[in-house]
């Protein structure tokens, strides 16, 4: 299984590609939105660790952008955010 971790905090994107990778995944990690929409965009992957707040383009947005291009991995979402209507958008 291939997964991108989108993630601009280094810390939290060292964890989670190290915890990934241990347990047998193919892991690839980017920090900056318009890249990762690069990737998401021309590479296949299963599924998708996506930051909301990223440099270059927001998550929604990417998310967005994936979707209107057809893509159609799996995603998951990080965010901090505890604003309820932000977290429901």
């Amino acid at each position: 299984m291939r997964i991108l971790v989108v993630e601009d905090d280094p810390h939290i994107a060292r964890d989670l590609c190290e915890s990934l990778s241990a347990e047998g995944y193919l892991v690839e990690h980017e920090a900056d939105g318009n890249e990762a929409w690069f990737l998401g965009d021309t590479e296949d992957y299963s599924a998708v660790i996506l930051d909301l707040g990223l440099p270059g383009m927001d998550g929604l947005s990417l998310l967005r952008k994936w979707r209107e291009n057809n893509r159609s991995f799996a995603i998951l979402i990080l965010t901090a955010r505890g604003n309820w209507t932000e977290r429901v958008e």
